[in-house]
């Protein structure tokens, strides 16, 4: 068949959770992503919230499966030899729709070809094909290497889970019961003095709590540097569980910074200057607290923007001092304090 070459990788991305203002919530998601020709193949599909079959929270067996399925060593699991390539972040059902393909070889290549949106069994190809997208050829070597290193390095990566160092007060049991709701793993300790090395591994970010003092925080990092862990702290802004969670699902962002959707955020001057790397949806929110210290959330902005800078306009109480504005997308979350 036909297809011009492109080249293939994997990368570490996220679903990105969070605490809504409607009291709602969406579920925190690791997974590997597909790297086509330097860049997310995710990103090529519109605004879509969705996550590959290479998940972090599944069994290991079943990664291993579906890594060797993308290897084609076991039999497509959809008629007419196609596999899911992203599927429903919260339930994986094909029922929610799902972006599938048909993976097959060409001599020692493996070709992507097909793309569809399908909800059952067959894909209706007329009516729900990917115009534009693949097909794709993939040298053998380049693509089996990458996939090969999933099995080599046993399995799915980490899940990820937060260390709250602080006393078990209010705060912090809520913070920890939030995140808990959206699939990240939280503990509560005073210290991490005698943790041993292989526990502290399992965490991708420590969050201080506000009456944690300069020394302990000093003694935290100094353990978690013996261990020769590499890990991201986060200094809570305020007391406002939500907010804390943005800061928190931002800390865990493992994606590089090329390969993400949402690149920055700046909030002064009465406006959140946005700027993102594909088309995508955004949502904007701000929270504060008032002088009766009740937290106070303000929604700014929900929309489509296309590739590029945007300066989003914020409101008379949100442009004051003391505010914070959170931005994400599906797979993005940024946080950042305001400023005159």
């Amino acid at each position: 068949m036909s297809a011009a070459y492109a080249t293939f990788g994997l990368a570490p991305a996220m679903r990105a959770g969070g605490v809504l203002a409607d009291g709602g919530y969406r579920i925190h998601r690791d997974f590997v992503d597909f790297i086509v020709d330097g860049r997310p193949l995710l990103f090529q599909l519109s605004d879509l919230d969705a996550v590959s079959p290479l998940a972090s929270d599944v069994p290991p067996a079943i990664f291993t499966a579906q890594v060797r399925s993308l290897l084609l060593e076991s039999e497509a699991p959809l008629p007419e030899d196609r596999y899911v390539i992203y599927g429903c972040p919260e339930c994986e059902d094909l029922a929610c729709g799902a972006v599938t393909a048909v993976i097959e070889h060409d001599g020692d290549d493996y070709i992507w070809r097909d793309f569809a949106w399908q909800t059952a069994a067959h894909a209706d190809l007329e009516l729900n094909s990917y115009q534009g997208i693949g097909p794709f050829r993939f040298h053998g070597a380049e693509y089996r290497e990458a996939l090969g290193a999933l099995l080599t390095d046993s399995g799915p990566p980490p899940g990820r889970r937060v260390l709250l160092i602080g006393a078990r007060v209010a705060l912090l049991a809520k913070l920890a019961a939030a995140l808990r709701t959206i699939g990240i793993g939280a503990d509560i300790t005073r210290d991490a003095d005698g943790v041993p090395a292989d526990e502290l591994r399992g965490y991708g970010a420590v969050a201080f709590g506000p009456t944690v003092g300069e020394a302990e925080r000093a003694a935290v990092r100094r353990a978690f540097e013996q261990a020769g862990l590499e890990i991201a702290y986060v200094d809570g802004l305020a007391p406002i569980v939500p907010l804390l969670v943005a800061q928190i699902e931002h800390a865990l962002d493992r994606s590089p910074l090329p390969q993400r959707r949402l690149a920055r955020l700046v909030a002064a001057d009465g406006t959140a200057g946005i700027e993102v790397t594909s088309p995508c949806r955004v949502r904007v929110t701000a929270y504060r607290l008032d002088r009766l210290s009740r937290p106070r959330t303000h929604e700014l902005f929900d929309g489509v923007l296309e590739p590029g800078r945007h300066h989003i306009p914020l409101d008379g109480k949100t442009a004051r001092g003391g505010s914070f504005v959170v931005a994400r997308t599906s797979g993005s979350v940024l946080v950042e304090a305001m400023t005159r």
